[in-house]
């Protein structure tokens, strides 16, 4: 089976070196990795044994934050396969994962999400280490663990774009990610939810792929305006509300007025320079 491993990325160039290595010892090997840097036109030198299509996207000067959703599409409407991975640049593909995603994808046609571990620490300088040692380092997400794995599931608004494969046809047929979406937030579950209005299922696999260690704010106090905005965007468009862990978060430190029964927020004020430093922790996720 034919696939195309899709990354998009910002300054993360050790991390996509890892999730290169990670492809190169997987057990099925795609056709190509195609890597869309955002707004990176500097970028350090990977390598990696599997042909790579490097792309490069520049954001226009009235965007607002990085362009994700439109990177993606970029991805996918240059990849040359008929099957499509796409891999957060954050991930290390497990061994067999490429073949789990892709055996979903054969058995369900149609989303096939899979199944994060993450590491508790920054990795050590040198080779990248094997699964075994990765299991170790890391721990599964607390709310992937209540899923059922490898079965239909309703559960469309636990879709994360990290880790999924993707029949190109389909992806093309539901319009890939909408562009209405700039910077961080919704435009995954978004894109899931258009996924089940166009009849395709989805499948959380138990197909494990590491995601790397990084530094984050909790709450993502430095996308705020994204976050507010796409919000907006999701509730217009789905009649319910996003992230709605972060719009509480927000709601709790009074930078905006948000009650998940109306359809309306309003924001008291943006976030300050402290609030932000002391919200950003080492944290994993």
């Amino acid at each position: 089976m034919d696939f195309s491993v899709l990354v998009i990325a910002h300054r993360r160039a050790g991390h996509l070196q890892r999730l290169l290595d990670g492809v190169q010892a997987s057990s099925w090997r795609p056709q190509e990795v195609v890597v869309v840097y955002m707004d990176d036109p500097q970028t350090d030198p990977v390598s990696c044994q599997v042909p790579l299509q490097i792309i490069h996207l520049q954001s226009a000067p009235e965007d607002r934050g990085l362009q994700l959703a439109r990177a993606r599409n970029t991805a996918a409407h240059h990849a040359r396969s008929e099957h499509l991975v796409f891999l957060d640049v954050d991930c290390i593909p497990s061994n067999p994962a490429f073949s789990l995603l892709l055996r979903g994808l054969k058995d369900h046609a149609g989303l096939v999400m899979a199944s994060p571990r993450y590491l508790r620490a920054a990795l050590e300088e040198g080779p990248t280490p094997g699964d075994q040692a990765l299991l170790e380092l890391s721990v599964a997400h607390h709310l992937r663990q209540t899923l059922a794995q490898n079965e239909p599931s309703g559960r469309y608004e636990m879709f994360w774009s990290l880790g999924f494969a993707i029949r190109a046809a389909d992806f093309q047929r539901i319009g890939g990610f909408s562009t209405a979406y700039t910077g961080y937030g919704a435009e995954d579950t978004d894109f899931a939810f258009t996924a089940r209005e166009h009849g395709l299922p989805m499948v959380f696999s138990d197909a494990t792929v590491f995601h790397q260690h990084h530094g984050v704010c909790k709450p993502p106090l430095n996308h705020f305006a994204a976050i507010v905005e796409n919000a907006r965007i999701f509730r217009a468009r789905w009649g319910v509300w996003p992230m709605e862990g972060w719009l509480n978060a927000f709601t709790q430190r009074g930078l905006i007025d948000f009650d998940p029964g109306f359809p309306t927020l309003q924001v008291i004020r943006e976030p300050t320079a402290s609030e932000v430093r002391e919200a950003y922790s080492a944290g994993a996720y």
